[in-house]
């Protein structure tokens, strides 16, 4: 079949796929920051049950593949929450962000603790001497500075959670690649469909890697003109 005519005939899939994609991957990384910014600062805690919480699902979710993850939530979760007698079901799109969410988490609160050890520890000093409790330095004068040498690492984890969607598709959430799966069931047209979809993730990657590389070059100068 033509590559056109394919194209023709898959895009309106496609396109809804990457909407899903797209969605699904916006509100994982929203919920992801504020849970990779929690465990962070559970990281760096003076408390070490604290601390040992943080380390452990870290830990746990940078040492299990994310396909196991996405059936722990799927499945796991919901068979051992019924195992107490509660009808408790999750969607597939639930499903996709919860996993998401807490994969993306783990890695950026690795991204957000060093951002805040790039921070010079007089910083921390200074805000302090000048009466600021440990929290509001931290949220005032630390925060801020480490969020900005972060955020070129954030915009790559965000590409890294959009390619992970691919592999949320084994739980028939409707995002890309499980409609390319869908059209190439009906029409066994794998090469061309795989290829359409590959140029879909490649363009919108490309976009972010050059949002990426922008906001870093603003940020490196206005480092360079603070001096």
């Amino acid at each position: 079949m033509d590559f056109f005519i394919v194209l023709k005939e898959v895009y309106p899939l496609l396109l809804k796929g990457m909407g899903v994609t797209l969605e699904t991957t916006l509100i994982a990384l929203v919920l992801a920051v504020i849970f990779g910014l929690c465990a962070c600062l559970m990281r760096i805690s003076r408390l070490t049950p604290l601390r040992v919480m943080a380390k452990a699902y870290i830990g746990l979710i940078r040492g299990t593949p994310l396909l196991v993850q996405t059936f722990f939530v799927y499945f796991g979760v919901p068979q051992l929450i019924q195992s107490f007698g509660i009808d408790f079901r999750l969607s597939a799109f639930a499903a996709g962000i919860i996993t998401l969410s807490l994969n993306a988490g783990a890695y950026i609160a690795e991204i957000f603790r060093g951002g805040i050890s790039a921070v010079d520890s007089g910083q921390m000093e200074a805000a302090r001497s000048l009466g600021f409790t440990y929290g509001r330095a931290m949220y005032r004068v630390v925060l801020p500075q480490a969020l900005r040498v972060s955020i070129p690492s954030l915009v790559n984890q965000f590409i890294i959670s959009l390619k992970d969607t691919s592999i949320i598709s084994v739980i028939s959430l409707a995002e890309i690649c499980y409609q390319a799966k869908i059209y190439i069931g009906r029409t066994m047209q794998s090469f061309v469909t795989w290829t359409i979809v590959g140029l879909f993730y490649l363009v919108i990657i490309l976009i972010l890697s050059q949002l990426s590389s922008s906001v870093e070059k603003k940020l490196n100068y206005g480092r360079k003109s603070t001096h």
